[in-house]
């Protein structure tokens, strides 16, 4: 039996990626897959020194990401989130049409401004409170966190983790140009995904709601988080602009932040690092390794040579077909692993930028349809569970077939329009 035949790669691969989304025995989703890329290096598929490639490709990913998960547990310790929540239910006056579009507001914000990570795990929790003590039914609002934090990723670069791994840090736009790319793209989808929603629920958020929610005010742990959160929006935006790698000025930002936290309010530093969830470190390099497996087999770039004789055949269909299958693939292997794979094969074929770019906005919308999309949404039904409310891959299903076909057609259709345009 012949193991070095890429099958047996393949077949890893495949076993290891579906463990990820399928969590077995809810054994944690870090687990399977470094499991899966420990089996790959030790029975000889894939070189120790091949493995630790793609661990290190991953590094500038990793920074970003201890560096976001370290400002959004600040920022909801200190009850940051649970503010914004709480003064979009003042401003919603006794409405529930209000209510939500201010919640869908503040979650626009939040998924830019610090990522769709932080809206799943931090958000979540502040809307079901707000929500429950307002007196209206949680579940529209809290499908917002869910679809906003999917549709507004693709905002800024900052906005999902999936952008660094798609176009890569040192080859990522400058700030200008990706908003001159992505600005009306984002809005077309956020804008769909608001009115698809607001449809939707009609009749469940077509009824008064309190009008008086209590927030307890700021303290200055909360100021503080607050500014570390301003800050370090303000430094990733200008790294974006000089199209400096977001890595560790996020991280940096981050460490200042809990460090002025020790020094203004003497609060103990360790509870906040147990508190952030780390194994979304090991869980990503395991993603990578699995990719520089595919490509060590050759399957980057047979996709590489499938999407160069794509583009040169139809240039301008090219990139709408490449987000739409993007966007249904993220489904069926989660987005991460779709974006390292896709990534690596756009980067080995030299696509124009307008493919690129469908592809991104393919990534980051396409999870909407199902809970298996994006880790955001994993993170988003982990957080309902531990407040008791239960949301089933049908019962997601039947809301996201409704918002992300239109949201992802506005989107790729806005994209193709701007390229024919400019081209």
């Amino acid at each position: 039996m012949n193991m070095a035949h890429p099958g047996w790669t393949w077949g890893v691969i495949a076993l290891a990626t579906a463990a990820v989304i399928l969590r077995p025995a809810r054994i944690p989703e870090a687990v399977w897959a470094m499991g899966g890329a420990l089996v790959l290096a030790v029975a000889g598929l894939l070189p120790w020194r091949e493995a630790w490639t793609g661990v290190l490709r991953g590094h500038d990913v990793y920074l970003f990401l201890a560096g976001m998960m370290l400002l959004s547990e600040m920022a909801r310790r200190e009850g940051v989130f649970d503010w914004l929540a709480a003064g979009a239910a003042r401003r919603a006056r006794g409405s529930g049409e209000r209510l939500f579009a201010w919640v869908f507001g503040v979650g626009v914000l939040v998924t830019a401004l610090l990522s769709n990570d932080a809206t799943a795990v931090v958000l979540t929790p502040a809307v079901i409170a707000v929500a429950r003590a307002a007196g209206a039914t949680p579940l529209p609002y809290l499908f917002i966190c869910a679809f906003v934090a999917n549709a507004a990723s693709f905002v800024l670069p900052i906005s999902n983790p999936a952008n660094l791994v798609l176009w890569g840090g040192g080859r990522m736009p400058s700030l200008p140009h990706w908003i001159a790319m992505f600005g009306l793209p984002s809005v077309a989808a956020i804008g769909m995904t608001y009115l698809v929603l607001r449809w939707r629920f009609r009749g469940e958020i077509d009824r008064p709601v309190a009008v008086e929610v209590r927030a307890h005010p700021l303290g200055m742990g909360g100021r503080l988080a607050a500014a570390g959160l301003g800050m370090s929006a303000l430094v990733l935006m200008g790294c974006a602009w000089w199209r400096v790698p977001l890595g560790a000025p996020t991280l940096g930002a981050a460490l200042l932040t809990l460090v002025l936290l020790r020094i203004g309010c003497g609060h103990a530093l360790v509870p906040v690092l147990r508190s952030v969830s780390w194994g979304v470190l090991p869980l990503v390099a395991g993603l990578f390794v699995f990719v520089q497996a595919l490509e060590v087999t050759g399957v980057v770039g047979r996709l590489a040579h499938l999407l160069a004789q794509s583009a040169a055949a139809a240039p301008l269909a090219a990139g709408p077909a490449v987000g739409a299958l993007l966007g249904v693939a993220t489904n069926l292997v989660n987005n991460l692993p779709a974006g390292l794979l896709a990534g690596a094969a756009l980067q080995s074929a030299q696509v124009a930028e307008p493919v690129r770019a469908a592809a991104l906005i393919g990534i980051d919308l396409g999870p909407n349809l199902s809970i298996t999309g994006s880790l955001a949404t994993l993170l988003w039904l982990a957080a309902l569970r531990r407040a008791g409310i239960e949301v089933g891959a049908g019962q997601f299903l039947r809301v996201g077939a409704w918002v992300m076909p239109p949201a992802l057609a506005a989107a790729l259709l806005v994209s193709m329009g701007m390229s024919a345009l400019t081209g």
